[in-house]
Order: C-alpha cells, then structure tokens, then sequence
C-alpha cells in the first residue's frame, strides 16, 4: 500500500520509518512517499500561503502549489496505460469528520492515499475541492495536519496483511469490535500484590474466551459507554451485560 503526504515538512515521514512500519516498509509491503507544496510555488520567495480576503488575523495556505503538488504525485505513479493509478486524496482538518477504527479498515483496502497537511491559520477552501474526504483526530487544533497525517499512516499501514506478524492481533484490539480491549496480562503471575486471574491460568479456553468478552464489556461499559449503544451484541454478549449489570447492584 502507498501513502503520501503533501506537507510543507517532508521530514516527518523519516519517522515511521521505524519499527514493524519500517520493516513493512523494507520489504514492499508499505510505500511512503512526501512532495513539499513550495516546490511549485511561483514567486523567488517560494510562498506558500497569503492573507486573507476579507480581511483577518493568521495567514492561509494557497491552493495552487497545493494542486500542483498533487498533479505532480499523479505524473509519478502514472501507469503503463497512462492512468494516474488509483487513489484516495485526503485533507486532514478539524472540520473533518472523527477519525475511527472503521474509517482504518476501510482506507487499508484502498491501494493508494494521499494526505493533504494544512499549516498556517488555515487553507483556501477551494483545496476541498481536490480532495475525496475530510478527516479529523478529534475536537482539538495542532499546528498543522503533519501528526494527524501519520496517526492517520500508523492505523491503517498496520492492517495491511504481513505487516503485523500475527494477524489476530488487529482483530482483537480496542475498537475492532466495537468494544475496548479486555486486560491483558503475562509473566510473573503475581507482580506487587497483584496477580493474574486465575481463569487465563486455567487453560480452559472456552472459559477464558467468556471472560474476556465479559470483561471487554465491563471496560467498555465503565469507560465509554457510548461505543456499547453501538455494538453490535450478541445474544450472549447481553447475558453477560445483564450478569454486570447485576454485579453492579450488588455491589451498591
């Protein structure tokens, strides 16, 4: 799979060139790839952005190196019939909508995708217009779109078959399911005055897999319980809801 970054900072890319991502990266199985919009800016001072119409405080990044540097990422891919090859441009921007774990999955099965950064006070709103999608990492604002862009990278790169060694790994972590991840423990057994449940030392897998789901729903129910108004539960996952529910009470 193929990203690319339009940014005014190429050099954040070198970060994730590193661990399992640096290594799907050295053998093919991930592409990374930046072009700076100010190499196709017009004037000797190679600018980028300008002020406002209308008046305003900040500056606002322009749009025309911004088309041309995407114009100029589809002439580097062009394929042997001629097309630009397939790909889905990006804007990262706080009025995006909320980067999830569904919006991941479903960029992994894309082939190619190009992140536009913005910088300065904001961008020309006809860069909206280059773009497929508008995302966001949340009700907040950073400098620049750079950090989101590789949140953005990191979420979806690792779903992309080979780059994790074990696959079930991406299938059983928080929001995959729709729920937060159960507790996850390993050796010593006892650390601190703490030890592991009994059950996980039990070896009794149908038991461990019921706990696990049972205390994913406790987690998620405790800590956010918004995603569980939106799983989808199973008839057992409702059992072990009431069984909480009822845990709760008597607790009380």
């Amino acid at each position: 799979m193929r990203f690319e970054l339009v940014t005014l900072f190429p050099e954040f890319l070198d970060t994730l060139k590193i661990g399992l991502l640096g290594k799907a990266v050295d053998q093919g199985l991930v592409t990374l790839d930046a072009i700076n919009p100010r190499e196709f800016a017009t004037d000797k001072h190679r600018s980028v952005d300008d002020t406002p119409y209308g008046g305003g405080s900040g500056m606002v990044m322009m749009a025309p190196p911004v088309a041309s540097a995407l114009d100029a990422l589809d002439e580097r891919r062009v394929q042997p019939d001629g097309t630009p090859g397939c790909t889905k441009r990006i804007l990262l921007t706080p009025q995006g909508q909320p980067f999830q774990q569904s919006m991941a999955e479903r960029f992994a099965l894309e082939p190619c995708l190009t992140l536009v950064c913005g910088r300065y006070e904001g961008f020309d709103d006809r860069i909206r217009g280059l773009v497929d999608e508008e995302v966001s990492l949340g009700d907040f604002v950073l400098l620049g779109g750079e950090m989101a862009a590789l949140t953005l990278v990191e979420a979806t790169a690792r779903l992309v078959p080979g780059v994790l060694g074990n696959r079930e790994s991406a299938v059983e972590e928080s929001h995959s399911t729709g729920l937060l991840e159960y507790p996850q423990f390993t050796r010593p057994a006892e650390f601190r005055g703490v030890s592991v449940p009994p059950i996980l030392l039990s070896g009794h897998h149908a038991k461990i897999e019921r706990w696990r789901r049972k205390e994913a729903l406790r987690r998620t129910m405790e800590r956010r319980p918004d995603l569980i108004e939106r799983a989808e539960l199973s008839d057992d996952d409702r059992v072990l809801l009431r069984e909480l529910q009822d845990e709760r009470k008597t607790s009380t």
